[in-house]
């Protein structure tokens, strides 16, 4: 979308175009479970580790690079989940997110803008959690409880 604004300071009229950020979100799994961060900033809650996908960056490079930004930890990333693209999805702007499966290697702990970090079981997830993090998760859950029927 084409979108004409003002500089506020010349009055110069500016055109630039509207689109959708791309981020990454990583489902972190430990022995003990899931790592979910506590956010520091709106919108608050808990949050799968994640953040915008940098200039330059690949979407891989970026979930690794916040996994261990917002954890601590280093990160194998298992593969591509899914992608969500609900425009109501994070109430700050139109985001499209990649989410990934990673196992942890590590100590976790909260970083960078991480209020808090816990490690839940898939059984007590927190009921507060931001974006649209509850339908991502509750997808992978059904997902994985679909793969572990499968195993030998």
């Amino acid at each position: 979308m084409l979108v004409e604004e003002r500089c506020p300071r010349c009055g110069m009229v500016i055109r630039r175009y509207k689109n959708p950020l791309p981020a990454v979100d990583i489902i972190i799994e430990l022995e003990e479970g899931l790592v979910l961060i506590e956010r520091s900033k709106p919108p608050y809650g808990w949050a799968l580790p994640g953040g915008f996908v940098e200039y330059g960056e690949s979407c891989e490079q970026a979930a690794v690079r916040e996994a261990r930004e917002e954890t601590g930890l280093e990160v194998s990333l298992l593969g591509q989940f899914h992608t969500y693209s609900d425009p109501n999805r994070d109430p700050r702007q139109h985001t499209i997110t990649t989410v990934f499966v990673a196992r942890g290697r590590g100590i976790p702990q909260a970083a960078s803008d991480a209020k808090g970090l816990r490690v839940f079981t898939p059984e007590a997830l927190p009921p507060d959690l931001a974006f649209d993090h509850a339908r991502i998760l509750a997808d992978y859950l059904q997902v994985r409880r679909e793969w572990l029927k499968k195993s030998p």
